[in-house]
Protein backbone atom coordinates (compact mmCIF):
# COMPACT_ATOMS: atom_id res chain seq x y z
CA UNK A 1 0.00 0.00 0.00
CA UNK A 2 1.11 3.57 -0.55
CA UNK A 3 1.61 6.26 2.04
CA UNK A 4 -1.93 7.50 1.46
CA UNK A 5 -4.96 6.74 3.54
CA UNK A 6 -6.71 3.58 2.35
CA UNK A 7 -10.02 4.24 0.60
CA UNK A 8 -12.70 1.54 0.70
CA UNK A 9 -14.33 2.16 -2.68
CA UNK A 10 -13.99 -1.50 -3.63
CA UNK A 11 -15.54 -2.62 -0.32
CA UNK A 12 -18.83 -0.72 -0.57
CA UNK A 13 -20.84 -3.76 -1.65
CA UNK A 14 -19.49 -6.12 1.01
CA UNK A 15 -18.33 -3.92 3.90
CA UNK A 16 -21.35 -4.65 6.10
CA UNK A 17 -20.73 -8.35 5.60
CA UNK A 18 -17.27 -8.07 7.17
CA UNK A 19 -17.72 -5.40 9.84
CA UNK A 20 -21.24 -5.81 11.26
CA UNK A 21 -21.89 -6.77 14.86
CA UNK A 22 -24.60 -9.18 15.96
CA UNK A 23 -27.98 -7.51 16.42
CA UNK A 24 -27.64 -7.58 20.21
CA UNK A 25 -24.15 -6.09 20.13
CA UNK A 26 -25.21 -3.46 17.60
CA UNK A 27 -28.04 -2.35 19.91
CA UNK A 28 -25.72 -2.29 22.92
CA UNK A 29 -23.17 -0.26 20.95
CA UNK A 30 -25.76 2.33 19.97
CA UNK A 31 -26.98 2.62 23.55
CA UNK A 32 -23.44 2.97 24.90
CA UNK A 33 -22.38 5.61 22.38
CA UNK A 34 -25.65 7.54 22.55
CA UNK A 35 -25.31 7.81 26.33
CA UNK A 36 -21.77 9.15 25.92
CA UNK A 37 -22.58 11.59 23.11
CA UNK A 38 -26.02 12.85 24.14
CA UNK A 39 -26.12 16.61 24.66
CA UNK A 40 -22.67 17.31 23.23
CA UNK A 41 -23.88 18.84 19.98
CA UNK A 42 -22.83 17.76 16.52
CA UNK A 43 -20.72 14.58 16.41
CA UNK A 44 -18.23 14.03 13.59
CA UNK A 45 -17.83 10.40 12.58
CA UNK A 46 -14.60 10.02 10.66
CA UNK A 47 -14.85 6.99 8.40
CA UNK A 48 -18.64 7.00 8.47
CA UNK A 49 -18.65 4.42 5.67
CA UNK A 50 -21.98 2.68 5.13
CA UNK A 51 -23.41 4.09 8.35
CA UNK A 52 -23.14 0.99 10.56
CA UNK A 53 -22.59 3.22 13.60
CA UNK A 54 -23.91 6.59 12.44
CA UNK A 55 -27.35 5.55 11.19
CA UNK A 56 -28.46 4.00 14.51
CA UNK A 57 -27.01 6.97 16.40
CA UNK A 58 -28.95 9.35 14.16
CA UNK A 59 -32.11 7.37 14.86
CA UNK A 60 -31.31 7.65 18.58
CA UNK A 61 -31.31 11.45 18.31
CA UNK A 62 -27.58 12.13 18.06
CA UNK A 63 -26.77 14.88 15.51
CA UNK A 64 -24.11 13.48 13.18
CA UNK A 65 -21.78 14.80 10.50
CA UNK A 66 -20.36 11.92 8.48
CA UNK A 67 -17.00 12.06 6.72
CA UNK A 68 -15.40 9.42 4.53
CA UNK A 69 -12.73 9.18 1.86
CA UNK A 70 -14.97 6.89 -0.21
CA UNK A 71 -18.01 8.18 -2.07
CA UNK A 72 -19.23 4.63 -2.88
CA UNK A 73 -19.26 3.79 0.83
CA UNK A 74 -21.33 6.85 1.63
CA UNK A 75 -23.52 6.02 -1.34
CA UNK A 76 -24.41 2.76 0.42
CA UNK A 77 -25.28 4.76 3.54
CA UNK A 78 -27.66 6.93 1.52
CA UNK A 79 -29.15 3.85 -0.12
CA UNK A 80 -29.78 2.26 3.29
CA UNK A 81 -31.40 5.49 4.47
CA UNK A 82 -33.96 5.41 1.67
CA UNK A 83 -32.20 7.42 -1.03
CA UNK A 84 -31.49 10.70 0.76
CA UNK A 85 -28.69 11.66 3.16
CA UNK A 86 -30.19 11.45 6.66
CA UNK A 87 -27.55 13.86 7.98
CA UNK A 88 -24.72 15.93 6.44
CA UNK A 89 -22.09 13.90 4.60
CA UNK A 90 -18.77 15.15 3.28
CA UNK A 91 -15.97 13.46 1.35
CA UNK A 92 -12.59 14.12 2.90
CA UNK A 93 -9.39 12.70 4.33
CA UNK A 94 -8.98 12.31 8.07
CA UNK A 95 -5.55 13.96 7.90
CA UNK A 96 -7.06 17.24 6.67
CA UNK A 97 -10.59 17.51 8.01
CA UNK A 98 -12.77 20.00 6.11
CA UNK A 99 -14.23 21.27 9.39
CA UNK A 100 -13.62 24.56 11.19
CA UNK A 101 -11.73 24.87 14.44
CA UNK A 102 -13.77 23.85 17.49
CA UNK A 103 -16.78 23.21 15.25
CA UNK A 104 -17.76 19.83 16.69
CA UNK A 105 -18.89 18.69 20.12
CA UNK A 106 -17.33 15.25 19.73
CA UNK A 107 -15.62 12.96 17.24
CA UNK A 108 -16.12 9.24 16.72
CA UNK A 109 -13.88 6.70 14.94
CA UNK A 110 -14.28 2.95 14.53
CA UNK A 111 -11.84 0.75 12.59
CA UNK A 112 -10.20 3.78 10.92
CA UNK A 113 -6.76 4.65 12.27
CA UNK A 114 -5.17 1.42 11.03
CA UNK A 115 -5.88 2.66 7.49
CA UNK A 116 -4.06 6.00 7.85
CA UNK A 117 -0.24 6.10 7.75
CA UNK A 118 -0.28 9.59 9.26
CA UNK A 119 -2.59 8.63 12.13
CA UNK A 120 -0.85 11.01 14.55
CA UNK A 121 -1.87 13.86 12.27
CA UNK A 122 -5.46 12.60 12.49
CA UNK A 123 -5.32 12.93 16.27
CA UNK A 124 -4.11 16.52 15.91
CA UNK A 125 -6.95 17.26 13.47
CA UNK A 126 -9.54 15.76 15.81
CA UNK A 127 -8.28 17.90 18.67
CA UNK A 128 -8.48 20.93 16.38
CA UNK A 129 -12.07 20.43 15.26
CA UNK A 130 -13.58 19.30 18.59
CA UNK A 131 -14.26 22.17 20.92
CA UNK A 132 -12.64 22.40 24.39
CA UNK A 133 -14.45 20.14 26.81
CA UNK A 134 -15.50 17.79 24.01
CA UNK A 135 -14.62 14.15 23.65
CA UNK A 136 -12.98 11.77 21.17
CA UNK A 137 -14.49 8.28 21.15
CA UNK A 138 -12.34 5.69 19.38
CA UNK A 139 -12.35 1.95 18.82
CA UNK A 140 -9.21 0.75 17.02
CA UNK A 141 -10.75 -2.58 16.07
CA UNK A 142 -9.32 -6.07 16.23
CA UNK A 143 -9.98 -9.63 15.20
CA UNK A 144 -8.84 -11.77 18.12
CA UNK A 145 -8.74 -15.51 18.66
CA UNK A 146 -8.42 -17.78 15.62
CA UNK A 147 -8.95 -14.88 13.23
CA UNK A 148 -5.71 -13.27 14.46
CA UNK A 149 -3.86 -16.57 14.08
CA UNK A 150 -5.15 -17.11 10.56
CA UNK A 151 -4.21 -13.53 9.67
CA UNK A 152 -0.65 -14.07 10.90
CA UNK A 153 -0.34 -17.46 9.19
CA UNK A 154 -1.45 -15.87 5.93
CA UNK A 155 1.35 -13.30 6.28
CA UNK A 156 3.87 -16.09 6.83
CA UNK A 157 2.70 -18.01 3.77
CA UNK A 158 2.79 -15.02 1.40
CA UNK A 159 6.10 -13.92 2.95
CA UNK A 160 5.01 -10.32 3.04
CA UNK A 161 3.86 -7.99 5.81
CA UNK A 162 0.10 -7.59 5.96
CA UNK A 163 0.12 -5.27 8.95
CA UNK A 164 -2.05 -2.14 8.92
CA UNK A 165 -0.53 0.92 7.24
CA UNK A 166 -1.52 3.05 10.23
CA UNK A 167 -1.58 2.27 13.93
CA UNK A 168 -1.87 -1.47 14.35
CA UNK A 169 -4.44 -3.39 16.32
CA UNK A 170 -3.46 -4.03 19.94
CA UNK A 171 -1.43 -0.77 20.05
CA UNK A 172 -3.88 1.19 22.17
CA UNK A 173 -1.10 2.41 24.47
CA UNK A 174 0.42 4.37 21.59
CA UNK A 175 -2.92 6.00 20.86
CA UNK A 176 -3.41 6.84 24.55
CA UNK A 177 0.01 8.47 24.69
CA UNK A 178 -0.57 10.51 21.53
CA UNK A 179 -3.93 11.87 22.68
CA UNK A 180 -2.44 12.59 26.12
CA UNK A 181 0.21 14.69 24.38
CA UNK A 182 -2.67 16.94 23.30
CA UNK A 183 -4.13 17.02 26.80
CA UNK A 184 -6.77 14.30 26.36
CA UNK A 185 -7.67 12.25 29.43
CA UNK A 186 -8.58 8.61 28.89
CA UNK A 187 -11.76 6.91 30.08
CA UNK A 188 -12.58 3.33 29.15
CA UNK A 189 -16.28 3.00 28.41
CA UNK A 190 -18.10 -0.11 29.68
CA UNK A 191 -16.71 -3.04 27.72
CA UNK A 192 -19.07 -4.83 25.36
CA UNK A 193 -18.77 -8.44 24.27
CA UNK A 194 -19.60 -9.70 20.81
CA UNK A 195 -20.25 -13.45 20.61
CA UNK A 196 -19.51 -15.09 17.30
CA UNK A 197 -20.63 -18.55 16.27
CA UNK A 198 -19.47 -18.37 12.68
CA UNK A 199 -17.58 -21.23 11.02
CA UNK A 200 -13.99 -20.35 10.16
CA UNK A 201 -14.58 -21.42 6.58
CA UNK A 202 -16.33 -18.08 6.13
CA UNK A 203 -13.22 -16.13 7.13
CA UNK A 204 -11.09 -18.18 4.75
CA UNK A 205 -13.64 -17.56 2.01
CA UNK A 206 -13.34 -13.85 2.73
CA UNK A 207 -9.59 -14.03 2.17
CA UNK A 208 -10.21 -15.96 -1.05
CA UNK A 209 -12.70 -13.29 -2.18
CA UNK A 210 -10.26 -10.49 -1.27
CA UNK A 211 -12.68 -8.89 1.18
CA UNK A 212 -10.15 -7.56 3.68
CA UNK A 213 -7.94 -4.51 3.19
CA UNK A 214 -4.87 -6.43 4.37
CA UNK A 215 -5.24 -8.87 1.46
CA UNK A 216 -5.58 -6.19 -1.23
CA UNK A 217 -1.82 -5.63 -1.80
CA UNK A 218 -1.23 -9.38 -2.34
CA UNK A 219 -1.36 -10.52 -5.99
CA UNK A 220 -4.41 -12.65 -6.77
CA UNK A 221 -2.46 -15.80 -7.63
CA UNK A 222 -0.38 -15.53 -4.45
CA UNK A 223 -3.48 -14.92 -2.31
CA UNK A 224 -5.39 -17.87 -3.77
CA UNK A 225 -2.41 -20.20 -3.39
CA UNK A 226 -2.06 -19.07 0.22
CA UNK A 227 -5.69 -19.95 0.94
CA UNK A 228 -5.10 -23.45 -0.41
CA UNK A 229 -2.26 -23.81 2.11
CA UNK A 230 -4.25 -22.18 4.89
CA UNK A 231 -7.17 -24.60 4.80
CA UNK A 232 -5.37 -27.77 5.96
CA UNK A 233 -3.33 -25.80 8.51
CA UNK A 234 -6.46 -24.18 9.97
CA UNK A 235 -8.35 -27.48 10.07
CA UNK A 236 -5.51 -29.14 11.97
CA UNK A 237 -5.25 -26.16 14.32
CA UNK A 238 -8.96 -25.50 14.99
CA UNK A 239 -10.88 -28.57 13.86
CA UNK A 240 -13.56 -28.84 11.14
CA UNK A 241 -13.78 -25.48 9.41
CA UNK A 242 -17.50 -25.74 8.68
CA UNK A 243 -18.34 -26.20 12.37
CA UNK A 244 -19.53 -23.02 14.14
CA UNK A 245 -16.59 -21.64 16.11
CA UNK A 246 -17.73 -19.94 19.30
CA UNK A 247 -15.60 -16.97 20.28
CA UNK A 248 -16.20 -13.86 22.36
CA UNK A 249 -14.53 -10.59 21.41
CA UNK A 250 -14.20 -7.67 23.84
CA UNK A 251 -15.21 -4.36 22.24
CA UNK A 252 -13.38 -1.54 23.98
CA UNK A 253 -14.36 2.04 23.24
CA UNK A 254 -11.86 4.62 24.48
CA UNK A 255 -13.16 8.09 25.38
CA UNK A 256 -10.69 10.96 25.60
CA UNK A 257 -11.89 14.09 27.36
CA UNK A 258 -10.30 17.20 25.86
CA UNK A 259 -9.22 20.17 27.98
Amino acid sequence: MSGRSVAFDRAADFYDETRSYSKATARATTELLAAELQGRGRVLEVGVGTGLIALPLHEAGIPVLGLDLSEPMMGKLVEKAGGRPPFPLVRGDATALPVGDAGMGAALLRWVLHLVPGWRGVVAELVRVVRPGGVLVIHLGTYGGPWDEIHQRFAEIVEAPVDPVGIGWHREAELDAEVARHGGRLRILPVLTDRSEEPLVGFLAGIERNLYSWTWPVPDDVRLAAVRDLRPWAEERFGPLDRPYVFETAIVWRAYDLP
